[in-house]
């Protein structure tokens, strides 16, 4: 068999036919293994079609929402004493929270959304800025900084040992002033812990709407969820859920104006 594959060879030479050895085939990365097969995973399921999201783009990958909401008048003065806050005006106040990548913390969390609501001409105004792309953060982080101002009271439910220094973080890894440090921060967890501490289950915020403030949530996507809709959102899939954080998100603003109403009426 050898001398007829080496004869064969030295015809070809004699009629000047040129043989060259196979191409070698390319060595592929196990990172672009799976990139590759995350793409042809994504085009075998598809896109979802169901994409649309509220609000208006004010930067690539940053969505803004804002919301007016009719409630109950507010006097121009809270009676914040039940925090040791003595007698604070109104309209210095400032309910925010966020929703993160995950609840641990540290360096490796991140917001991808911002809600805040304060009193405008009557009426309960709820601003959130939120996240569609990985690299709109830093349009985010400066855009909330506008919002804060000298005189600005934080109102939040566990803000002070999460939300704050979690935002804290993200300026200073972003490089950025942090607008934060400096701001009279009323966390309405802990009064409410005080008041409340063994009457009910627990002290969670959803619990606190439900017995003190007489209010339930339908179709409410769990806090816990939130990280997972927004991860879903960024494969392509659809925006359901992520509508569903952010109504979650407005929802949380409407609440703490009512609990802080409520803790200064107690």
């Amino acid at each position: 068999m050898s001398a007829l594959l080496d004869q064969l060879r030295t015809l070809r030479k004699q009629a000047g036919v040129v043989v060259t050895a196979p191409a070698e085939r390319p060595v592929v990365s196990d990172d672009l293994r799976k990139l590759l097969g995350m793409r042809m995973a994504l085009q075998k399921r598809g896109y979802s079609q169901d994409r649309v999201l509220p609000g208006t783009e004010i930067s690539p990958g940053v969505l803004y929402l804002e919301e007016f909401f009719a409630c109950e008048d507010s006097p121009s003065a809270i009676n914040a004493e039940f925090a040791k806050f003595g007698s604070i005006q109104y309209e210095h106040c400032l309910y925010f929270d966020t929703e993160t990548t995950g609840l641990s913390g540290g360096t490796g969390t991140r917001a991808f959304m911002i809600g805040a609501a304060d009193w405008l001409n009557g009426q309960l105004r709820v601003r959130q800025l939120y996240l569609t792309t990985m690299g709109g953060e830093l349009a985010m982080l400066k855009e909330f900084a506008t919002w804060l101002q000298p005189e600005t009271i934080l109102v939040s439910y566990n803000g002070r040992c999460y939300d704050s220094p979690l935002l804290k973080t993200r300026y200073r890894l972003a490089r950025l002033p942090d607008p934060i440090t400096g701001l009279r921060h009323l966390d309405l967890l802990f009064p409410t812990r005080r008041f409340y501490r063994g009457v009910w289950e627990n002290c969670k915020l959803s619990t606190i709407e439900r017995n003190a403030l007489g209010m339930v949530r339908e179709d409410d996507l769990p806090g816990s969820e939130a990280p997972r809709a927004w991860r879903d959102y960024l494969r392509g899939e659809s925006a359901r859920d992520f509508r569903r954080v952010i109504e979650h998100n407005s929802q949380d603003m409407k609440s703490l104006h009512s609990l802080l109403v409520h803790l200064a009426d107690l």
